[in-house]
């Protein structure tokens, strides 16, 4: 039997005789001395196989990397000098007295210690990956992590209800992952994208407070921070408004962050408003650690002779903003250059920009093509509003205030985390979270030529806004709110409507006509009926939060087996073909559905 984990053994171990179990990480031979890094999950420890018991040592001998052995010997300090304080064994090794190969291994198609492996080697040999330290701790902080969310929502009354993985088509179908049923014939189950509608049901049935750690499924474009199947925590309660709600999810991200890391959350969190968030940091998810903010230029740009920002003046929901960054007239040309190609991804036609070389000058001391197209005037307005002095660049974005937002948004935090941004103080490391508040209840598709819900068509609008569903759906804000820390929204969610006068203005706000919100949703519109409890709730990316935690790049560092940006699994190489009786019984659903 284990005596301890061989990455645990320490100096209180001093004289003891110990049994460990692990994997060989080095192998080195040192003039007839055999020395073994056995690892496993907590660590390395140091074992030394001495030529005086022979029967060790040539056990040692055969060893390579990845065998599986088990080791017994005697714990001993290590001798002076030799010690590695970055290892809790890093003051003893242990002097095997018997050595067994439990199994031996191939040749691994890697070292476990090299940092520049791709990302396709690592997902195709993820079994291998995981025995990486970095991996272990990270898997066990996400264990860590979870553990600390139940504890907390368990001491606060939450009761763990588990929900149905199949499940009936949502709105969003497009994007949901569809079961054939086979004793259904033409009919499909559909995987979860969110608990949202049976969380809404608990409440109704009176179990007050609801949580749960759940698999979400959403077939759509991957990302850095998105997966094809997520987990969340999810939560529900009842009988407490908007604020009462995000102090009671502060107190618990609070918590989980001071018992996983040791990190200090501000109490309270600051708050600000999706428009105020828009219109500052271009994003409704802004990190605050970057210095960096957007100001509205669109008024002055309404005359000018410069075609572009004044066409974009013209338009509806134009917008012209600029993004002053202080001493950027030391970026070389081609930086800018790279910059204004970077804005291409986001829509934005081009980047104009501003060199301030001397402000005092007036326009001769200012270096852009576009100074030309503005007056005296504009250009020292445009000096005063974004408080910008010698040294300083000035850029542009002229669009659709979405693509002006999502263009100006990403340049800013790219110019902070970049290498100028941080030797030029606009990027202060630290946890920076907020909420951030009071969502548009709708955005216009237009392809579909109609409003949609900007989270979901549950959402309660703010008081005094219920009149606005039907004559000003624009200006209509819901009781939305998001959790953001460092730029990744950890948590979003809303008061939920339980007013059935109010959820019929949403429906027709949206177009969804009596029959079809039946269709779709009467299983909850008739629970509602029967004294719904005013309610609301948020979910919790687990997956971005231990991403966070751990500083990886991606949440793909903080999942056992996570898909590739192309929604495949290198290991298991899924999603792959089934067999043919498989496929014959999926064509003939598919046949009859087609039907009906």
């Amino acid at each position: 039997m284990r005596t301890q984990y061989a990455g645990l053994i320490d100096d209180s171990y001093i004289g003891q005789t110990v049994t460990l179990f692990g994997w060989v990480h080095r192998r080195r031979d040192h003039g007839g001395v055999i020395f073994i890094d056995l690892r496993d999950r907590e660590g390395l420890v140091q074992i030394v196989c001495d030529p005086d018991r022979p029967d060790v040592f040539a056990t040692a001998d055969k060893a390579r990397n990845e065998y599986v052995l088990e080791v017994k010997g005697l714990v001993r300090a290590r001798p002076e000098g030799t010690r590695n304080d970055e290892l809790i064994s890093g003051g003893i090794e242990v002097l095997a007295q018997e050595l067994k190969i439990l199994n031996p291994s191939a040749t691994p198609p890697f070292q476990l210690d090299d940092e520049n492996l791709s990302e396709t080697t690592r997902l195709t040999y993820r079994v291998l990956d995981l025995r990486r330290l970095q991996m272990q701790r990270n898997l066990k902080l996400r264990y860590k992590t979870t553990m600390a969310f139940r504890r907390h929502l368990d001491s606060k009354g939450f009761i763990d209800i588990e929900t149905p993985m199949l499940t009936k088509s949502t709105p969003e179908g497009a994007r949901d992952y569809l079961v054939p049923s086979r004793v259904h014939d033409g009919n499909f189950y559909a995987l979860p994208q969110s608990p949202q509608l049976f969380k809404q049901l608990l409440m109704c049935a009176g179990f007050d407070r609801y949580y749960q750690i759940v698999k979400c499924f959403r077939d759509e474009d991957l990302r850095a921070d998105r997966q094809p199947e997520f987990t969340q925590v999810d939560i529900e309660t009842s009988f407490l408004n908007e604020e009462e709600i995000r102090a009671l999810m502060e107190d618990l991200v609070r918590y989980v962050f001071k018992e996983t890391i040791n990190v200090e959350l501000p109490n309270p969190y600051p708050v600000m408003t999706w428009t105020e968030a828009m219109n500052r940091y271009g994003s409704d998810k802004p990190d605050l650690r970057v210095k960096l903010e957007l100001t509205n230029v669109t008024d002055m740009m309404r005359n000018v002779d410069f075609k572009v920002f004044k066409s974009a003046t013209e338009l509806s929901d134009g917008r012209v903003f600029a993004l002053r960054v202080p001493h950027g007239a030391e970026m070389p040309r081609s930086e800018i250059d790279s910059y204004t190609d970077f804005v291409k991804i986001y829509g934005a036609k081009g980047l104009a920009y501003i060199k301030v070389n001397a402000k005092e000058n007036g326009r001769d001391g200012l270096q852009s093509p576009i100074v030309k197209n503005l007056s005296d005037d504009v250009l020292a307005q445009l000096l005063e509003k974004t408080g910008a002095e010698n040294g300083d660049v000035i850029f542009f974005g002229a669009d659709r205030k979405k693509i002006v937002f999502d263009a100006l948004g990403a340049l800013r935090v790219k110019i902070g985390h970049s290498e100028f941004g941080k030797s030029h103080g606009l990027f202060e490391e630290g946890w920076k979270v907020l909420w951030v508040v009071d969502f548009p209840m709708f955005e216009y598709d237009d392809e579909e030529d109609r409003w949609v819900a900007c989270h979901h068509p549950f959402t309660s609008p703010k008081d005094g806004d219920e009149d606005k569903l039907a004559t000003d759906p624009e200006n209509c804000f819901a009781k939305a709110y998001d959790m953001v820390l460092n730029g990744w929204e950890i948590g979003g969610g809303s008061v939920r409507i339980h007013d059935s006068t109010v959820q019929s203005k949403v429906f027709s706000a949206l177009k969804i006509t009596p029959e079809e919100a039946n269709q779709k949703f009467g299983f909850l519109l008739d629970s509602l009926q029967f004294g719904a409890p005013p309610h609301g709730g948020l979910a919790f990316g687990l997956d971005r939060i231990v991403t966070i935690m751990t500083g990886a790049n991606s949440i793909r560092d903080v999942i056992a087996f996570p898909k590739t940006q192309r929604a495949q699994c290198l290991l298991t190489q899924a999603p792959s073909p089934v067999d043919e009786k498989q496929l014959r019984e999926l064509h003939i659903r598919l046949r009859n559905e087609i039907k009906h």
